[in-house]
């Protein structure tokens, strides 16, 4: 028996990423039966950002969600592999380190390996916390594999992401969608109407004078925010005391250097570059504040910086780091730009997308809109949107560069009482503990506090029961496997010309 309060209408306003991804799980899940509709409305006249090209782990669960064909999403997609994130410049000018998407080593004895390597590097015995990450040691020498689901070995159960073409994973989902009975209907939209009654969107109408009514309104209209703002004034946090960069250039360029599986992310005077590698061209960027430097300069040194020749001219993009107050209200939800912002430091923008996705799934409403269920996906995106932020202000927080005045008013700003517990308890004995299935796990944590110089005042004295030579003897057998199962990984480019080459 079908229930009376069912949604018959659900209408996506917006495409690119957000849009089509919505329209994806939707038509996966939602419109097998006939009895529920989904329209997608956009305009061929209004871009994209189409900047959100790297991604992390999490993107291959929205994947098998999809039943999607890995080997087929990357061919249409003009996709690379991705093992980590390399960061060069933010600890100090001529530093480096990878943030890894696997574990380090392994823990012993119930206790976290990071342990054991904090007080092997207190002995002054061990500097390179990458030797203990396969994908940091794949990263390096530009190697991927799949895992192989060897029990017992660092090559079972490797971790990893896509970098793909932005433009063309938002059409391969529309095809997708399209497929599965999603509508596209193309528009400009003139006007919004509301319920006079209680505030919902009852409908829009475009430019041709034709009304798209619904049920339930998916906002993915970018910055603007057509409906969760322009109409109902859902209200915006704004973050730019911790999160200075508010504009980006973006540019691709033709294929040169490093084919490595990682996406670089380079910290400059006034904020940082991207360049994230496919199979037919580079992506770049960067993110800056414009407090600190014009856009003119901004752009003219990203033209000086890439590896390639340019492919298409600048796209400038102007934001305000923060969130939506509320995600959704009355009887719009906002998924992507729509729902908040943050620079796409740590590849997570795509990732909040799927999140917003995964929660609506997880408490799709009918059309009685009952406020309880509303209230706890607000709190639950909020606390997302939150810890992301955290995680990203680190980066700049934890730093010893003073060469220009961005950096000495990120050194030195205070920061969010989550992040600064955070901190607090690591610069103790050098323990981090992930909270409530915040995105970030304690490796990613580890990884950046380490790689961005914050030294712990000891190490967890837990460790102390394995005596000294039993440490190094472990610890030496484990770089041993690592280095050893690196070897036998093939070149990342290599690997994609024998399974998934889009230019073949």
């Amino acid at each position: 028996m079908t229930s009376v309060n069912r949604l018959r209408k659900v209408v996506i306003v917006g495409g690119g990423t957000a849009g089509w991804m919505t329209a994806a799980a939707l038509g996966r899940f939602l419109t097998r039966d006939g009895q529920t509709s989904v329209t997608l409305v956009e305009s061929e006249e209004i871009g994209t950002v189409g900047v959100g090209e790297s991604t992390i782990p999490q993107i291959n669960i929205f994947n098998r969600m999809l039943g999607l064909d890995e080997n087929d999403f990357i061919r249409k997609t003009k996709a690379t592999y991705k093992l980590a994130i390399e960061f060069v410049d933010w600890k100090a000018i001529g530093h480096s380190y990878h943030h890894p998407f696997g574990p380090y080593g392994i823990d012993m004895e119930a206790v976290s390996f990071h342990a054991y390597w904090l007080k092997l590097h207190a002995m002054g015995e061990d500097h390179d916390l990458g030797a203990y990450s396969l994908n940091t040691v794949g990263a390096r020498l530009s190697k991927f594999i799949r895992p192989n689901g060897q029990a017992n070995s660092p090559l079972g159960s490797i971790a990893y992401a896509f970098q793909f073409d932005a433009g063309l994973y938002a059409k391969y989902l529309r095809d997708y969608s399209e497929a599965r009975g999603v509508v596209r209907q193309e528009g400009k939209i003139a006007t919004v109407q509301q319920n006079p009654l209680n505030g919902h969107v009852a409908s829009v109408t475009l430019e041709s004078g034709q009304v798209v009514e619904g049920d339930l309104f998916i906002d993915c209209s970018g910055f603007r925010g057509l409906l969760i703002e322009q109409t109902l004034k859902a209200g915006y946090e704004d973050w730019s005391q911790w999160l200075l960069n508010d504009r980006a250039v973006a540019m691709p360029c033709a294929l040169g250097g490093s084919t490595a599986p990682v996406t670089r992310a380079t910290a400059r005077s006034a904020g940082w570059q991207w360049r994230i590698p496919l199979q037919h061209r580079l992506g770049n960027g960067y993110a800056f504040s414009s407090a600190h430097i014009s856009e003119d300069e901004a752009t003219a040194f990203l033209l000086a910086n890439l590896d390639g020749e340019p492919l298409a001219g600048p796209n400038l993009l102007k934001f305000t780091a923060g969130r939506r107050k509320k995600s959704w209200d009355k009887n719009v939800v906002a998924i992507g730009l729509s729902a908040g912002f943050m620079e796409p430091l740590e590849s997570q923008s795509i990732h909040l997308i799927q999140v917003g996705i995964s929660r609506l799934l997880a408490m799709f409403p009918d059309r009685e809109f009952r406020q309880p269920d509303i209230d706890r996906y607000n709190r639950v995106m909020t606390f997302e949107y939150e810890k992301v932020r955290d995680f990203l202000i680190l980066h700049y927080k934890a730093t010893t560069r003073n060469d220009t005045p961005y950096w000495d008013y990120v050194r030195e700003m205070p920061v969010p009482d989550y992040l600064a517990e955070k901190m607090a308890v690591f610069e103790s004995y050098g323990r981090i503990f992930r909270e409530n299935e915040e995105l970030f796990n304690d490796t990613s944590w580890f990884a950046v506090m380490v790689g961005q110089g914050v030294v712990p005042k000891g190490y967890d004295p837990m460790v102390d029961v394995m005596s000294d030579d039993e440490l190094r003897r472990r610890m030496a057998e484990i770089r041993s496997v690592i280095a050893k199962s690196a070897e036998v990984m093939p070149g990342h480019m290599e690997f994609i010309r024998a399974n998934c080459d889009a230019m073949a």
